[in-house]
């Protein structure tokens, strides 16, 4: 019978051989990619023992028609009591409701880090000369920055009245027709980003974490994530990790914590993309250099994200991608996105045995040179299979 995960004083969590995990099935291609993913997940916990006691709920377009909610107080009340979720992409209703449910939901749960991480596999088409060398984890801060959604709509009384206060109170000189959007960057959202990304590279033994700011213009926001960051390592992991201005890029047996301006990055990462290895950064920031590294081995279509607070255990993964609703129902679309971030709740859960298969099988297969139509239009040789026939594919090689 399945049972609750739940976190225990010892700041880890205990899982049960069958978890409740609620998921989100989700909108568009979400028919076809969780029915794929969900039969994967299923034969890599079986070969391990393990099961898992799925309990669908509901979101977006699905949650509106029956519920009249794009999201359902019972939704979030089940993430928040069974600690680990996993959902498809959703619609964000245009012109009213929610700015953005996935927003919402990790806003509402404070799930501060965006854990994504960026990997080619063999076969799968590039337009990169060298993707093996992207091996890339993005620490993406979830909570803060323009993503808080604190702005007004140019011409209101609320903008009109803002301006007003900042003009007279700060000396600022701002058009009268601007929207105004707000953009806080806090210390404690700052610190526990960096602190997670620190504490994952010496978990899994990586090089080096960078942090990626805009500071040299946006000094006390940027600027500051950045001088909070080496703060945390001076404070909190000097026996095992070091700033750059403190061992002038040398090391030693420590982790390298260094820092970089993000437009520069958005180059560097193409140029010399083995020169990054775990980075840190802001909302905003993080979302551009998502896509980016997802765009040089293979695209997003294969690019998995996980939604996370270490401190309470909270875990929710998702896909990556939109929710193409031409192709919805057509058995078509790629499910890589959503079953690797499966990949990611495994190993969050501590099935890191399970989610090796996962893994392993998934190379075998695109190796094989069998993958759905985004990867078979742009490689020679391939064989197209459907959604469903590539997650039965993959199954066949755990």
């Amino acid at each position: 019978m399945a049972e609750m995960i739940t976190m225990g004083a010892d700041g880890k969590l205990h899982v049960p051989d069958e978890p409740v995990i609620p998921y989100i099935e989700g909108d568009g291609t979400g028919v076809d990619i969780w029915p794929a993913t969900q039969r994967v997940l299923d034969a890599a916990a079986a070969r391990h023992g393990k099961s898992i006691g799925w309990q669908e709920v509901l979101a977006g377009e699905k949650a509106f028609n029956r519920t009249g909610e794009w999201l359902p107080q019972a939704t979030v009340d089940a993430f928040r009591e069974s600690l680990i979720g996993i959902k498809g992409p959703l619609t964000t209703p245009v012109g009213g409701g929610i700015r953005s449910l996935n927003v919402a939901l990790r806003q509402i749960l404070d799930l501060y880090v965006c854990l994504r991480p960026v990997r080619w596999f063999k076969g799968v088409p590039s337009p990169v000369k060298h993707p093996e060398k992207v091996d890339m984890v993005i620490f993406r801060e979830n909570t803060e920055d323009i993503y808080a959604g604190l702005e007004v709509e140019q011409g209101t009384e609320e903008a009109t009245r803002l301006i007003k206060i900042l003009q007279t109170e700060f000396g600022w000189d701002i058009r009268p027709d601007s929207g105004i959007g707000i953009k806080p960057i806090s210390v404690t959202g700052s610190k526990r980003l960096v602190r997670a990304a620190v504490e994952y590279a010496v978990q899994h033994d990586r090089k080096s974490v960078t942090m990626v700011h805009k500071g040299n213009i946006q000094k006390f926001t940027e600027g500051a994530f950045r001088n909070w960051g080496y703060e945390v390592v001076r404070d909190e992991f000097s026996d095992v990790a070091v700033g750059w201005d403190d061992c002038g890029g040398r090391p030693g047996d420590r982790i390298l914590v260094k820092d970089a301006i993000a437009d520069i990055t958005l180059q560097q990462v193409l140029t010399r993309p083995d020169d990054f290895d775990v980075i840190a950064t802001t909302n905003l920031n993080g979302d551009y250099l998502s896509d980016a590294l997802a765009a040089q081995v293979g695209g997003i279509g294969i690019a998995p994200g996980a939604n996370i607070n270490y401190v309470t255990g909270h875990g929710l993964f998702e896909a990556t991608h939109g929710t193409a609703p031409k192709y919805a129902g057509q058995d078509k679309v790629n499910p890589g996105s959503l079953l690797l971030s499966g990949v990611l709740m495994f190993e969050h859960l501590g099935w890191t045995e399970a989610a090796a298969d996962i893994v392993r099988a998934l190379e075998a297969t695109i190796g094989e040179g069998i993958v759905t139509y985004d990867f078979a239009r742009l490689r020679e040789g391939a064989t197209e299979v459907r959604c469903s026939q590539f997650a039965a594919a993959i199954v066949e090689r755990l």
